[in-house]
């Protein structure tokens, strides 16, 4: 480890994380040890960190206080994760309907987020101390897995808000001092992809962070240029919030010369899993217990795909506690040939937001659209479609807090990222059904990069 990376990663990030009264490092250090637990010890120590979690939530969360006696659910009885299903499992339009019941009576201190808006449903949570904490552990090891830590060059393609919209003086001197650079992920027009690879070739990062849909279209792009950005010495391309298809991984590790490390998370579910150098998604078992379920809500055998239903034990503040995450995945064993005990997410399937283009040819990641349109008074669901370069069309099913000021906003801001002159049609319909496979699809574009008519790429979004 170079000798500024040793000083962010034991000194300056420590101390950053004590500042905001965080326990990251302790966290860390206990999943480092516990990775390489027997398997167990590994699932004697969750179940009781899970015993101890709901006790916690049935004495302080109101909500599940009330549940758990409905149901004659005693925590102090679990003996093994299994006994969760004993509870029902909560979507967003069950946690929504619940409100503040869900905040522990005694909380700490909690921010407010949203969800990413990919499902169209968006959900409005709060994330206390320990769920970051716990979560800026669990990305940590993983990231070490890889031989970097935090201090060597990162550089982030994102495109989030959160993330976007924080840049204030504070964020962007941590940043300088830990050598993480951002990208806006949103506008990929040739001039921004010239701008990206130049700026990857200026910083070499030794790790690069982003969407695989926005990496592998900047690898195909430096590529195309004919710019090598396989000698900038990136030892790794870790991607999450989307599925990632093979062409792209392919796409990524060739142009620049180095693995891709798949991640699966969501902002709402916590840090989920990642990919360790021998090739398997590992699950952060140790905070987070997922099952996989079929329709009816009972188990998926082994090697059946089902619903990803996750239970965050960092969670006490606003917990998730059996929380579908919409996205469909096969759970796997635990061994694997890195040595590691922690089980494995065998697959991943699940929604994937497509780019749109802009009418001056402009590429613009899906998500551009979708958080206009999320955080509007009264959207319960949504679809957006771009039928052609002059014409997208918005289903809205909504609520009475939906207005013609909400409909002008969306035309507005959907011009401003599209095109003055695009046809921008909001339509109000009682609902919106899935599609033949049984998916929903949230952004669908008919318009090929190119601007040729084009049949919309299916997939599917996993949130960070």
């Amino acid at each position: 480890m170079k000798p500024y990376t040793t000083l962010c990663a034991h000194v300056l990030f420590p101390l950053h994380e004590r500042l905001k009264h965080h326990d990251s490092v302790a966290v860390r250090q206990r999943l480092e040890a516990s990775q390489w637990w027997p398997a167990d010890r590994l699932e004697d120590d969750r179940v009781q960190r899970l015993r101890a979690f709901l006790t916690d939530i049935g004495r302080h969360v109101p909500y599940f206080r009330t549940l758990f006696q409905d149901h004659g659910f005693d925590p102090a009885q679990v003996r093994s994760v299994d006994a969760l299903r004993a509870l029902p499992v909560h979507g967003k339009a069950e946690m929504r309907a619940q409100a503040g019941a869900l905040m522990a009576d005694d909380h700490g201190p909690m921010t407010r987020y949203n969800t990413g808006g990919s499902s169209g449903e968006p959900l409005i949570f709060h994330m206390g101390k320990a769920r970051k904490s716990h979560d800026v552990a669990a990305k940590w090891r993983a990231t070490r897995w890889w031989g970097v830590d935090i201090g060597d060059t990162e550089l982030v393609v994102w495109g989030s808000p959160i993330e976007l919209g924080a840049q204030d003086r504070v964020k962007q001197l941590r940043d300088r001092i830990l050598r993480s650079h951002l990208l806006p992920a949103f506008e990929m027009s040739p001039a921004n992809l010239d701008r990206f690879v130049r700026e990857i070739r200026q910083r070499r990062p030794a790790m690069l962070f982003g969407y695989p849909s926005s990496l592998s279209l900047i690898a195909a792009h430096a590529e195309q240029r004919g710019v090598s950005m396989r000698d900038l010495g990136v030892r790794v391309a870790f991607v999450t919030s989307e599925r990632l298809y093979d062409h792209q991984r392919s796409t990524i590790e060739r142009v620049f010369g180095c693995p891709v490390a798949n991640g699966y998370g969501a902002r709402d579910a916590g840090f989920i899993a990642h990919q360790c150098p021998a090739g398997q998604l590992h699950i952060s078992a140790e905070d987070i217990i997922v099952e996989t379920l079929r329709p009816d809500n009972t188990p998926c055998a082994h090697g059946e795909a089902g619903e990803i239903v996750v239970t965050h034990l960092a969670t006490r503040d606003f917990p998730f506690l059996r929380y579908r995450t919409g996205d469909v995945g096969v759970l796997g064993g635990s061994g694997c040939a890195c040595g590691r005990t922690l089980p494995v997410l065998a697959e991943v399937q699940g929604r994937s937001t497509d780019f749109v283009v802009a009418r001056d040819g402009t590429v613009l990641h899906g998500l551009a659209l979708i958080y206009t349109v999320r955080d509007l008074p009264g959207v319960e669901r949504f679809r957006i479609e771009q039928v052609s370069l002059d014409k997208t069309v918005v289903q809205v099913v909504a609520g009475s807090a939906f207005d013609a000021a909400a409909e002008r906003r969306i035309q507005t801001d959907f011009r401003a990222r599209l095109g003055a002159e695009v046809d921008i049609r909001v339509e109000r319909v009682p609902a919106i059904p899935a599609e033949a496979s049984g998916k929903y699809r949230y952004v669908v574009s008919r318009v090929a990069p190119s601007g040729r008519s084009a049949e919309p790429q299916a997939g599917v979004v996993v949130p960070p």
